[in-house]
């Protein structure tokens, strides 16, 4: 009898299971919410108003715009691309040492255009590999100087070529080796 009453005294003492505190789910989750919206609505109205580059209204200033510039508006991007793949350039002053690996497109908005570069696809590589050519590696390499290559080029091609009517130029691959 008494081993009965020591299994029976050795039962009730299971340990306490430690579980999950349901007091911080019920306190926490709602709290976290609220700060999510704080952030957001002080994000919302402070941060983003003062961020620079944001379009503000102008007040009583009206830009007036040409013809011009409305049609090309309207117009977008150039409709028809014209590409020269692959140009090799020897720059000036690298005795072959160096190389400029080119591709180049044209864009035009109108289809004749794009016909009028193709038909005439020698003298746009003459033109672009005389221009490229005249530069110096140290003038090539400068990424500022790509801008004004793309009006050099587009100048160039448009005095040998007026029925080309070139809007844009677009290097796709520019690799100095």
């Amino acid at each position: 009898m008494a081993e009965e009453e020591v299994k029976k005294e050795a039962k009730p003492e299971k340990p306490k299971k430690k579980g999950f505190n349901f007091k911080i789910i019920l306190i926490g989750l709602p709290l976290f919410i609220v700060q999510l919206v704080l952030v957001y609505f002080i994000t919302a109205t402070f941060l983003i108003k003062s961020a620079p580059g944001v379009h503000e209204k102008t007040d009583g200033e009206h830009v007036e715009k040409s013809e011009d510039d409305e049609n090309d508006e309207a117009e977008g991007a150039p409709q028809h691309i014209y590409s020269v793949d692959d140009l090799i350039i020897n720059p000036a002053g690298t005795n072959g040492q160096r190389l400029l690996l080119l591709s180049v497109g044209f864009g035009v908005s109108t289809e004749e255009s794009k016909k009028v570069l193709e038909e005439n696809e020698i003298v746009i590589k003459d033109k672009i590999l005389s221009a490229m050519s005249k530069k110096s590696l140290s003038l090539l390499s400068k990424v500022e100087m790509k801008d004004s290559l793309k009006v050099e080029i587009a100048d160039k091609i448009n005095l040998a070529l007026p029925d080309a009517k070139i809007k844009n130029v677009y290097f796709s691959k520019y690799v100095l080796n």
